[in-house]
């Protein structure tokens, strides 16, 4: 006898943009209707007696989300799963459950998450608090444990938030690839300018203006700088209310339920790893071993060459996650690498972006005939990572599941010296913007036996100089974690 062959046959995203945030339903409401516009995308709401309820974590203060989704939906006897932290957990918990389905331990799976960072941000601003419903318990199964991911070193100078760390990526990788500051500025601003256009087509973005490239790059009222060599325009947008739910089920109880074949997707791969925990320990800070190599096996167990692919979605929180996947899986960059416009505009629901951008694929691949379509997802400071090969023709073979895990933690790593006092050689940087305009610069040091120390850089002087001319390669003297120059 086979074994079942697991299918995605029902997705929705949802948006809200209430004037009044206090009237604005909140996170666990919004995933509530998600999952009920997937089962109605499908056709049958016998999906939502579903036996697997399966939430991505957010914001929220609910711990126990999937059993108030299971009971609303009337799926009370539904196990309840919960993921961790991370942006790549959608594409994780989507391969685990076509593995669950394949296997014969569950039919049909429902994935929902939901963020309401648009509402909470208007009732900050208006002086309210948002009060959420309080969902004790624990669910039935954690998807994978929380992991630290800062180095005590990164701590030591308050370095954790990813528009701190990305940018320090974006510098070691322009200095990398020979660019002055000017040339990779409108580079990256081209790259995001085709991802606005992308977002212009996408009935789901929550941005659907189309930015040219120089007003992305260029500063104004709406366009403040952050954190160079990034401007607003060119971070996640977390500031969204977005809901999305996908449901699979075995082929068989789609046949079952009479759900129409030209309704289904079918995850042909899946595949998972995970670059050194702490960006302190990476050989580089413009490379992603774990893209190359778990990217690459995703589309080699789907027999399917770069080439082969009509449709991409790079996971594109800042600019230097998407031009690090691309190098790492020679993408082909004069074809669009996103079809949902990307964090900054079609919306960053912050660990939920990837069920978004699995949706709009299963909505692309359900017009196309024999179309492959490629979802990167990423998790941390370019650290977790998980892809997905998808095709609305049956796979040749069974779904295939792979952890590459044991080959990236074979590659080097660095040490790190968590107090140096000494000179070094600047391998990236980040210059952080306040509301009194420049604060600060977290400064990334390779010294001369190979090692690597972090330092922080506060003269106004040499923070206006950074931002005009390259630092990476600079000499820098470190003492007690400030870095001079």
């Amino acid at each position: 006898m086979s074994s079942p062959i697991p299918v995605i046959v029902g997705v929705a995203q949802l948006e809200q943009r209430a004037a009044d945030p206090q009237a604005a339903k909140e996170p666990i409401e919004l995933m509530i209707d998600a999952v009920r516009a997937a089962a109605e995308d499908a056709g049958s709401v016998a999906l939502l007696g579903a036996d697997s309820v399966r939430v991505i974590r957010g914001i929220w203060p609910y711990e126990n989300p999937a059993r108030a989704v299971a009971e609303a939906i009337g799926a009370t006897g539904a196990e309840t799963t919960l993921s961790p932290y991370g942006g790549n957990f959608v594409q994780t918990t989507l391969s685990l459950s076509a593995v669950d389905i394949q296997a014969g331990e569950k039919d049909i799976i429902v994935l929902t998450g939901a963020e309401c960072g648009h509402s909470q941000a208007k009732a900050a601003k208006a002086g309210h608090n948002l009060a959420y419903q309080d969902i004790a318990g624990a669910p039935d199964r954690y998807i994978a444990p929380e992991m630290e991911m800062r180095h005590a070193a990164e701590k030591a100078i308050r370095l954790g938030r990813p528009v701190q760390v990305y940018p320090i990526f974006e510098t070691a990788l322009r200095a990398k690839l020979g660019h002055d500051i000017d040339t990779h500025q409108q580079h990256i601003a081209e790259l995001w300018a085709s991802f606005s256009a992308v977002a212009a087509q996408n009935p789901h973005a929550w941005l659907r203006d189309a930015k040219t490239a120089q007003e992305i790059r260029t500063l104004s009222d709406i366009n403040r700088p952050v954190s160079h060599p990034y401007p607003k325009f060119m971070n996640s947008n977390s500031n969204v209310d977005q809901a999305a739910a996908i449901i699979l089920c075995s082929t068989t109880t789609a046949q079952r339920l009479g759900i129409p074949e030209e309704k289904w997707v079918y995850p042909w791969a899946g595949t998972d790893a995970h670059d050194h925990y702490f960006v302190s320990n990476r050989d580089n800070l413009y490379s992603s071993p774990a893209i190359r190599i778990a990217g690459s096996r995703a589309l080699e167990m789907a027999a399917t060459e770069v080439g082969q692919l009509d449709h991409v979605d790079v996971y594109s929180c800042f600019p230097s996650s998407v031009q690090v996947a691309a190098r790492e899986l020679n993408l082909d960059t004069h074809k669009p690498l996103t079809i949902t416009g990307g964090l900054t505009f079609a919306g960053g629901p912050m660990n939920n972006y990837v069920m978004h951008s699995i949706a709009r694929m299963v909505e692309l691949l359900r017009d196309g005939a024999d179309k492959r379509g490629l979802i990167t997802a990423n998790g941390g400071y370019l650290t977790k990572h998980a892809f997905g090969v998808y095709s609305a023709t049956p796979p040749e073979q069974p779904f295939q599941h792979a952890d590459l895990q044991a080959e990236v933690d074979a590659l080097p790593a660095r040490s790190v010296v968590e107090a140096y006092t000494g000179t070094g050689s600047v391998e990236g940087y980040s210059v952080m913007y306040s509301a009194e305009g420049l604060d600060k610069a977290f400064v990334a040091t390779r010294l001369e036996d190979g090692h690597r120390a972090w330092g922080v850089c506060n003269d106004r002087d040499v923070l206006q100089d950074m931002i005009s001319q390259e630092y990476v390669g600079h000499q820098v003297r470190l003492q007690d974690h400030v870095a001079t120059f």
